[in-house]
């Protein structure tokens, strides 16, 4: 008997390796400009309201992509999806540099973003489809553990070094024109070096048709897919909410913009790392004791824990940042949600992945847009108490999300 390779041992699908180099490198590409994109536009003379308008329709563009990855990457296969994913990030950046950015302007930059916006999550987030296939019950955990990493560190702690660097070297548009570079590197290893099969099950059945149309009826055929959908809302509303008003609530103890940045980009550099020790630990705890003691009792308990660290420590920056990371850490508690949702369903694993990318697409404006309606009337207290509601109400919906008996092969000999 062959003893496990490294690979293996860490939980890491050796066949699709390559695909998981492939999505950092280009998750890094598409992260060069999210820490200072609104603030250029501003200096270069665009209203904060046509900068709020451009990332909103940024926002529905790529929770719009994050329904299709699912039902694609199952009807076409991932590598068709994925490649799609590419074309249409790279037609929408040659657009929105060349030709937006370059005049100013507005109208063809909200056109060419929308566009740009559909990139990621179908080349990604068809990946994820591919890896709930490919990996057996007891180590997909793992497996999805590891995508989690790669796709955050790509996307907030690479993407963010890179682009510091480049924009003081290249100049800020040139650094937009160099992301081209970097996702089509990444695509090189995911669709070619990557030489897994997969056999699309629509394809196998001849109707694409119903292939998509089950991305809207398997809500019915298996309403705890929808939980799942909804939990994964709640995981990362906060993490889009929190940039909106956090920043000036502790600019009233002091801290500066640099300070809080700083705080925010180590809280995803503990997130990438607890990224994969939850995807270990939910495959011995058990994935639904998992999302509901860490990530849904654990975010809202932490949630409150950061908002309140500058007033309980005397605006010690060294405790509010360990509160931050506590919060960041505990996120990466809802790993397991990817590895639980699709084993709900032995064929359609696509569809049910569908609703959950588009759970994981929605809070790009769901949480800028809780801050929007309620922060006038309740204040920024009133907003972190309803984000750590929402986390518990998401521990409690888990607890509905059980695996069918005949498929319930996850570890659950630890019960909470």
């Amino acid at each position: 008997m062959n003893s496990p390779s490294l690979f293996e041992k860490a939980g890491l699908p050796k066949p699709l390796a390559w695909g998981y180099l492939g999505i950092i490198i280009f998750m890094m590409g598409d992260g060069v400009e999210q820490g200072w994109l609104s603030p250029y536009l501003l200096e270069h003379g665009m209203s904060i309201q046509q900068s709020a308008s451009l990332f909103t329709v940024y926002g529905i563009t790529i929770a719009i992509s994050s329904w299709f990855s699912g039902v694609l990457a199952e009807g076409y296969g991932p590598r068709k999806a994925m490649l799609a994913g590419l074309l249409l990030y790279i037609i929408g950046t040659v657009g929105f540099v060349g030709f937006g950015m370059a005049k100013l302007d507005f109208p063809v930059m909200l056109l060419t973003y929308a566009v740009r916006g559909f990139g990621y999550p179908l080349f990604a987030y068809s990946f994820l489809v591919w890896i709930t296939y490919r990996t057996p019950q007891e180590k997909l955990g793992r497996a999805v553990g590891w995508f989690w990493f790669v796709f955050t560190g790509g996307l907030n702690v690479f993407g963010a070094y890179y682009s510091s660097w480049a924009i003081e070297r290249l100049g800020y548009q040139n650094t937009l024109w160099s992301s081209i570079f970097w996702v089509a590197l990444g695509g090189f290893f995911a669709l070619v070096l990557n030489r897994d099969k997969f056999v699309p099950s629509a394809a196998r059945a001849g109707d694409k048709t119903k292939e998509l149309l089950n991305g809207l009826t398997i809500v019915q055929k298996e309403p705890k897919v929808l939980i799942g959908g909804v939990v994964r809302i709640i995981n990362t509303t906060a993490q889009f909410a929190f940039p909106v008003f956090l920043p000036i609530y502790l600019a009233d103890f002091g801290f500066s913009t640099v300070e809080w940045l700083q705080i925010w980009g180590t809280i995803f550099t503990s997130n990438i790392i607890f990224n994969l020790l939850f995807g270990f630990i939910g495959d011995r705890l058990g994935w639904q004791n998992t999302i509901t003691w860490f990530g849904g009792v654990g975010c809202g308990i932490t949630t409150l824990l950061f908002y309140y660290s500058p007033v309980w420590f005397g605006g010690s920056y060294a405790l509010v940042l360990l509160s931050g990371v506590l919060w960041g850490g505990l996120l990466a508690g809802y790993v397991p949600l990817s590895a639980l949702v699709p084993s709900l369903v032995k064929e359609d694993k696509g569809a049910a992945m569908a609703i959950l990318n588009l759970g994981a697409g929605l809070p790009v404006f769901v949480g800028p847009a809780i801050v929007g309606l309620t922060i006038g009337t309740i204040g920024s207290e009133g907003v972190v108490w309803v984000l750590a509601i929402l986390y518990f109400i998401s521990a409690i919906l888990t607890r509905f999300i059980t695996l069918p008996k005949e498929t319930a092969s996850e570890p659950q000999t630890i019960t909470i």
